[in-house]
Parts: C-alpha cells; sequence; structure tokens
C-alpha cells in the first residue's frame, strides 16, 4: 500500500498482518478522496477506527491541517506510529491509543472529515455518528465517510446528517453523510 496522492504521494504505507485490521485498499482509498475532496485547504480529520492510518494520512497529504487518530490495538498503533513518521510531519497527527467510544468522550473542537470503519459496521457507525452529533464535535460542513461491507444497508438519515453519495467498490461500500 502507498499514499495515493498530495505532498506524500507514492510513499509507502505499512499495514497490520492478519484479520485484525482490513486496510483500505489504495483504489478504494483514491475513490474516497475522489469523491470527498479529492483536495482541500485546511481543516481536521477523525479516523475514529484507524487501523494503518492510511486514511488520515491519505487526508493530510491531500490538503488537511491535522488528523487525529483513534486505535484501540496495540499492533495497529505501531503501525500507524512507523506510518505518521514516514510522513515527517508528525506534529499534524495525533494518536489516541484506546476504544472508539472513550475517545468521542474525551474529544474536543470540531471535525471537518470523518471516517467511520467500524469492525462491527451498521450499529457502531449509527452509535457514532449519534454521539459525534451530540458532543457537537462536527463541524457545519462535515463529511462523515463509512466504509462497509456492500451487503450493510445504513439509513438515509442518522441524527441531523443524510446520505449525499453513496458507491459500492467491489466488497466494499462507501456511504458519506452531509447535513
Amino acid at each position: 500500500m502507498r499514499v495515493v496522492s498530495g505532498n506524500y504521494g507514492g510513499r509507502p504505507l505499512k499495514t497490520l498482518d492478519g484479520k485484525t485490521t482490513r486496510p483500505t485498499s489504495d483504489k478504494v482509498r483514491g475513490a474516497i478522496f475522489n469523491m470527498i475532496g479529492p483536495y482541500f485547504e485546511g481543516g481536521r480529520v477523525l479516523d475514529l477506527f484507524a487501523g494503518s492510518g492510511g486514511l488520515s494520512i491519505e487526508a493530510v497529504s491531500r490538503g488537511m491541517e491535522s488528523a487525529v487518530l483513534v486505535e484501540r490495538d496495540r499492533k495497529a498503533q505501531a503501525v500507524i506510529r512507523e506510518n505518521i513518521s514516514m510522513t515527517k510531519e508528525a506534529d499534524k497527527f495525533q494518536l489516541l491509543a484506546m476504544e472508539a467510544n472513550q475517545a468521542l468522550s474525551q474529544l474536543t473542537g470540531t471535525f471537518d472529515v470523518v471516517f467511520l470503519d467500524p469492525p462491527y459496521a451498521k450499529e457502531e457507525i449509527i452509535n457514532n455518528i449519534q454521539q459525534l452529533c451530540q458532543r457537537k464535535l462536527l463541524a457545519e460542513d462535515v463529511m462523515v465517510v463509512c466504509e462497509t461491507d456492500k451487503a450493510v444497508d445504513l439509513p438515509e438519515e442518522i441524527a441531523d446528517l443524510g446520505i449525499w453519495k453513496q458507491k459500492v467498490y467491489g466488497i466494499s461500500k462507501v456511504t458519506v453523510y452531509v447535513r
């Protein structure tokens, strides 16, 4: 895997061996950013189930100012740290080594882009988006990008967000919510 585009474009990304994380492929990551960007002029990213950190690193590579990555798995945290050091701009990234729900109770400020790719998709995504809205962690023009198995059907609306775009890429479905 590699960073697809932007300041870090072409740089390799490490991934975790085994089944504990499902890294988003270069192809799907590129497609996601073509849907939501493809480039940004600042902003803050939250990746609630960071895995290897590829989505957040790609977002910063493409112009986001900073990213908060949440990951509970120790081995995945080590991979994220390696991938962040590859950027040579570690100050733009904050790794929270904890469960997503614990992070949601501690986060402050607002996020312009949120990535949700949890292991148990539908129920977790609905709950996460409701918490993000209740805690006022979403910027007015936020994009919440959900990656699920293509068989998962998310609701048209969650809290005050509705589906803006939805596409299937192989076995993955990407759903983007906006206000």
